[in-house]
Protein backbone atom coordinates (compact mmCIF):
# COMPACT_ATOMS: atom_id res chain seq x y z
CA UNK A 1 0.00 0.00 0.00
CA UNK A 2 1.34 3.44 -0.98
CA UNK A 3 0.94 5.93 1.85
CA UNK A 4 1.35 9.69 1.84
CA UNK A 5 2.57 10.12 5.41
CA UNK A 6 2.20 13.90 5.59
CA UNK A 7 -0.44 16.29 4.33
CA UNK A 8 -2.85 18.91 5.70
CA UNK A 9 -6.45 20.04 5.33
CA UNK A 10 -7.81 23.48 6.05
CA UNK A 11 -10.77 25.77 5.58
CA UNK A 12 -8.79 28.88 4.81
CA UNK A 13 -9.01 31.84 7.16
CA UNK A 14 -6.40 34.63 6.93
CA UNK A 15 -6.18 34.97 10.71
CA UNK A 16 -5.85 31.28 11.56
CA UNK A 17 -3.41 30.74 8.70
CA UNK A 18 -1.42 33.95 8.93
CA UNK A 19 1.79 32.06 8.10
CA UNK A 20 0.54 31.74 4.51
CA UNK A 21 2.19 34.93 3.27
CA UNK A 22 1.95 36.74 -0.06
CA UNK A 23 4.56 34.46 -1.63
CA UNK A 24 2.19 31.55 -0.94
CA UNK A 25 -0.94 33.20 -2.32
CA UNK A 26 -1.64 30.06 -4.38
CA UNK A 27 -2.72 28.15 -1.28
CA UNK A 28 -4.97 30.82 0.20
CA UNK A 29 -8.09 28.72 -0.28
CA UNK A 30 -9.81 25.65 1.14
CA UNK A 31 -8.14 22.25 0.84
CA UNK A 32 -10.46 19.41 1.84
CA UNK A 33 -10.75 15.62 1.38
CA UNK A 34 -12.47 15.84 -1.99
CA UNK A 35 -9.52 17.89 -3.31
CA UNK A 36 -6.95 15.43 -2.00
CA UNK A 37 -8.77 12.41 -3.38
CA UNK A 38 -8.18 13.72 -6.90
CA UNK A 39 -4.47 14.20 -6.19
CA UNK A 40 -3.80 10.78 -4.68
CA UNK A 41 -5.68 9.03 -7.49
CA UNK A 42 -3.46 10.75 -10.05
CA UNK A 43 -0.29 9.75 -8.20
CA UNK A 44 -1.10 6.13 -7.37
CA UNK A 45 -1.39 6.74 -3.62
CA UNK A 46 -3.71 4.48 -1.62
CA UNK A 47 -3.97 6.25 1.73
CA UNK A 48 -2.80 9.25 3.73
CA UNK A 49 -1.89 10.47 7.20
CA UNK A 50 -3.50 13.84 8.00
CA UNK A 51 -1.33 16.18 10.09
CA UNK A 52 -2.41 19.14 12.20
CA UNK A 53 -2.04 22.69 10.91
CA UNK A 54 -3.60 24.60 13.84
CA UNK A 55 -2.60 24.38 17.49
CA UNK A 56 -6.03 23.89 19.02
CA UNK A 57 -7.74 20.69 20.17
CA UNK A 58 -10.62 21.41 17.82
CA UNK A 59 -8.24 20.83 14.92
CA UNK A 60 -7.68 17.26 16.09
CA UNK A 61 -11.43 16.65 16.39
CA UNK A 62 -11.96 18.10 12.89
CA UNK A 63 -9.30 15.86 11.34
CA UNK A 64 -10.71 12.80 13.08
CA UNK A 65 -14.15 13.65 11.73
CA UNK A 66 -12.73 13.70 8.20
CA UNK A 67 -10.98 10.39 8.90
CA UNK A 68 -14.23 8.75 9.98
CA UNK A 69 -15.93 9.94 6.79
CA UNK A 70 -13.11 9.06 4.35
CA UNK A 71 -11.56 5.61 4.34
CA UNK A 72 -8.46 6.79 2.46
CA UNK A 73 -7.47 8.81 5.55
CA UNK A 74 -5.72 6.04 7.45
CA UNK A 75 -4.42 8.06 10.39
CA UNK A 76 -4.30 11.47 12.06
CA UNK A 77 -1.42 13.30 13.74
CA UNK A 78 -3.21 15.87 15.82
CA UNK A 79 -2.44 18.59 18.34
CA UNK A 80 -3.19 18.51 22.06
CA UNK A 81 -1.82 20.71 24.89
CA UNK A 82 1.21 18.53 25.60
CA UNK A 83 2.69 20.88 28.20
CA UNK A 84 -0.61 21.32 30.04
CA UNK A 85 -1.99 19.60 33.13
CA UNK A 86 -5.07 18.96 31.01
CA UNK A 87 -3.27 16.59 28.63
CA UNK A 88 -4.39 13.40 30.37
CA UNK A 89 -8.03 14.47 30.28
CA UNK A 90 -7.74 15.16 26.54
CA UNK A 91 -6.04 11.82 25.94
CA UNK A 92 -8.81 10.08 27.91
CA UNK A 93 -11.45 11.89 25.87
CA UNK A 94 -9.92 10.63 22.62
CA UNK A 95 -8.96 7.15 23.83
CA UNK A 96 -11.53 5.49 21.56
CA UNK A 97 -10.35 7.24 18.41
CA UNK A 98 -8.46 4.46 16.66
CA UNK A 99 -7.30 6.70 13.81
CA UNK A 100 -5.50 9.09 16.17
CA UNK A 101 -1.93 7.88 15.67
CA UNK A 102 0.19 10.69 17.07
CA UNK A 103 0.61 14.30 18.09
CA UNK A 104 2.65 17.25 16.83
CA UNK A 105 3.58 20.72 18.06
CA UNK A 106 4.93 23.47 15.79
CA UNK A 107 8.32 23.61 17.51
CA UNK A 108 9.84 25.49 14.57
CA UNK A 109 7.87 28.51 15.78
CA UNK A 110 9.11 28.30 19.36
CA UNK A 111 12.11 29.96 21.01
CA UNK A 112 15.43 28.15 21.39
CA UNK A 113 15.34 25.65 24.24
CA UNK A 114 11.65 24.82 23.93
CA UNK A 115 12.36 21.09 23.66
CA UNK A 116 14.32 21.25 26.91
CA UNK A 117 11.26 22.46 28.81
CA UNK A 118 10.21 20.32 31.77
CA UNK A 119 6.44 20.61 31.20
CA UNK A 120 6.67 19.66 27.54
CA UNK A 121 8.91 16.69 28.29
CA UNK A 122 6.57 15.57 31.05
CA UNK A 123 3.74 15.51 28.52
CA UNK A 124 5.78 13.62 25.94
CA UNK A 125 6.52 10.94 28.53
CA UNK A 126 2.79 10.10 28.59
CA UNK A 127 2.48 9.36 24.86
CA UNK A 128 4.26 6.03 24.52
CA UNK A 129 1.94 4.34 27.05
CA UNK A 130 -1.00 5.57 24.96
CA UNK A 131 0.51 4.11 21.77
CA UNK A 132 0.96 7.55 20.22
CA UNK A 133 3.84 8.75 18.07
CA UNK A 134 5.27 12.28 18.10
CA UNK A 135 6.11 14.24 14.94
CA UNK A 136 9.10 16.56 15.27
CA UNK A 137 8.66 19.80 13.27
CA UNK A 138 11.83 21.89 13.48
CA UNK A 139 14.29 23.97 11.51
CA UNK A 140 17.79 22.57 11.02
CA UNK A 141 19.16 24.99 13.64
CA UNK A 142 17.12 23.10 16.26
CA UNK A 143 18.69 19.70 15.60
CA UNK A 144 21.11 19.71 18.54
CA UNK A 145 18.23 20.53 20.87
CA UNK A 146 16.21 17.77 19.23
CA UNK A 147 18.91 15.17 19.85
CA UNK A 148 18.86 16.00 23.57
CA UNK A 149 15.07 15.81 23.51
CA UNK A 150 14.96 12.39 21.85
CA UNK A 151 17.54 11.04 24.30
CA UNK A 152 15.16 11.80 27.18
CA UNK A 153 12.53 9.48 25.68
CA UNK A 154 14.16 6.26 24.45
CA UNK A 155 10.87 4.33 24.25
CA UNK A 156 8.93 7.02 22.37
CA UNK A 157 8.45 6.71 18.60
CA UNK A 158 9.53 9.95 16.90
CA UNK A 159 9.02 10.99 13.28
CA UNK A 160 11.16 13.83 11.90
CA UNK A 161 9.18 16.03 9.52
CA UNK A 162 10.59 17.51 6.31
CA UNK A 163 14.15 16.19 6.92
CA UNK A 164 14.48 18.99 9.54
CA UNK A 165 14.16 21.78 6.97
CA UNK A 166 17.79 22.24 5.86
CA UNK A 167 18.94 25.43 4.14
CA UNK A 168 18.37 24.07 0.65
CA UNK A 169 17.83 27.53 -0.84
CA UNK A 170 21.47 28.41 -0.17
CA UNK A 171 22.76 24.86 -0.75
CA UNK A 172 24.15 24.59 2.79
CA UNK A 173 24.61 21.03 4.02
CA UNK A 174 26.59 21.45 7.22
CA UNK A 175 26.06 21.25 10.12
CA UNK A 176 22.66 19.82 9.08
CA UNK A 177 24.14 16.63 7.61
CA UNK A 178 26.30 15.86 10.65
CA UNK A 179 23.41 16.44 13.02
CA UNK A 180 21.09 14.26 10.90
CA UNK A 181 23.60 11.43 11.07
CA UNK A 182 23.81 11.78 14.83
CA UNK A 183 20.03 11.89 15.27
CA UNK A 184 19.60 8.85 13.04
CA UNK A 185 21.72 6.79 15.44
CA UNK A 186 18.59 6.71 17.63
CA UNK A 187 16.59 3.74 16.39
CA UNK A 188 13.31 5.21 17.67
CA UNK A 189 13.48 8.04 15.10
CA UNK A 190 12.14 7.82 11.55
CA UNK A 191 12.15 10.56 8.92
CA UNK A 192 9.74 11.89 6.30
CA UNK A 193 10.94 12.74 2.79
CA UNK A 194 8.68 15.76 2.51
CA UNK A 195 8.63 19.55 2.52
CA UNK A 196 11.92 19.91 0.66
CA UNK A 197 11.07 21.86 -2.51
CA UNK A 198 9.52 24.59 -0.35
CA UNK A 199 12.84 25.04 1.48
CA UNK A 200 14.43 26.01 -1.84
CA UNK A 201 13.48 28.80 -4.24
CA UNK A 202 9.83 28.08 -5.01
CA UNK A 203 10.28 28.74 -8.73
CA UNK A 204 13.88 27.82 -9.46
CA UNK A 205 14.71 24.68 -7.48
CA UNK A 206 15.91 21.54 -9.23
CA UNK A 207 15.94 17.81 -8.61
CA UNK A 208 19.75 17.93 -8.69
CA UNK A 209 19.74 20.54 -5.94
CA UNK A 210 17.70 18.25 -3.67
CA UNK A 211 19.65 15.08 -4.39
CA UNK A 212 22.49 15.59 -1.84
CA UNK A 213 19.92 16.08 0.92
CA UNK A 214 17.96 13.01 -0.17
CA UNK A 215 21.15 10.98 -0.29
CA UNK A 216 22.11 12.15 3.19
CA UNK A 217 18.86 11.01 4.82
CA UNK A 218 18.88 7.72 2.92
CA UNK A 219 22.43 7.07 4.09
CA UNK A 220 21.58 8.07 7.68
CA UNK A 221 18.21 6.39 8.19
CA UNK A 222 18.15 3.67 5.56
CA UNK A 223 15.01 2.71 3.65
CA UNK A 224 13.46 1.08 6.72
CA UNK A 225 13.20 4.39 8.58
CA UNK A 226 12.19 6.72 5.75
CA UNK A 227 8.66 7.51 4.57
CA UNK A 228 7.24 9.45 1.64
CA UNK A 229 5.16 12.52 2.40
CA UNK A 230 3.72 15.15 0.07
CA UNK A 231 3.23 18.09 2.44
CA UNK A 232 0.19 18.92 0.30
CA UNK A 233 -1.16 21.54 -0.08
CA UNK A 234 1.89 23.52 1.13
CA UNK A 235 3.97 21.80 -1.56
CA UNK A 236 1.85 23.42 -4.28
CA UNK A 237 3.73 26.72 -3.99
CA UNK A 238 6.77 24.90 -5.41
CA UNK A 239 5.67 21.59 -6.95
CA UNK A 240 2.64 19.54 -7.90
CA UNK A 241 1.47 16.54 -5.89
CA UNK A 242 2.22 13.99 -8.61
CA UNK A 243 5.44 15.81 -9.54
CA UNK A 244 6.75 15.34 -5.99
CA UNK A 245 5.67 11.70 -5.80
CA UNK A 246 7.36 11.03 -9.14
CA UNK A 247 10.57 12.74 -7.96
CA UNK A 248 10.74 10.54 -4.86
CA UNK A 249 10.07 7.43 -6.93
CA UNK A 250 12.88 8.35 -9.34
CA UNK A 251 15.29 8.91 -6.47
CA UNK A 252 14.58 5.54 -4.86
CA UNK A 253 14.35 3.60 -8.15
CA UNK A 254 17.89 2.09 -7.82
CA UNK A 255 16.86 0.46 -4.51
CA UNK A 256 15.40 -3.01 -4.20
CA UNK A 257 11.66 -3.54 -4.58
CA UNK A 258 11.36 -4.09 -0.82
CA UNK A 259 13.28 -0.92 0.02
CA UNK A 260 11.14 1.13 -2.34
CA UNK A 261 7.98 -0.33 -0.82
CA UNK A 262 9.17 0.59 2.68
CA UNK A 263 9.71 4.24 1.75
CA UNK A 264 6.48 4.52 -0.23
CA UNK A 265 4.27 3.07 2.47
CA UNK A 266 5.70 0.25 4.53
CA UNK A 267 7.51 2.43 7.04
CA UNK A 268 4.47 4.68 7.56
CA UNK A 269 2.18 1.67 7.94
CA UNK A 270 4.47 0.15 10.57
CA UNK A 271 5.33 3.28 12.55
CA UNK A 272 1.82 4.74 12.59
CA UNK A 273 0.20 1.26 12.91
CA UNK A 274 -2.16 2.03 10.03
Amino acid sequence: MVIDAHHHFWSYDPVEYGWIDDRMNKIRRNFLPEDLRVEINSAGVDGVVSVQARQISEETDWLLEHARENDFIKGVVGWLPIASDGLDAELDRLSGETKLKGLRHVVQGEAAGFLDGADFNRGISRLADRGLTYDILIFERQLEETIRFVDRHPTQSFILDHVAKPLIGTNEREPWRSHIRELARRENVTCKISGMATEADFHHWSEEQLRPYLESVLDAFGSGRLMFGSDWPVCLVATGYRQWADLVRRFISPLSTGEQAAIMGGTATRVYTL
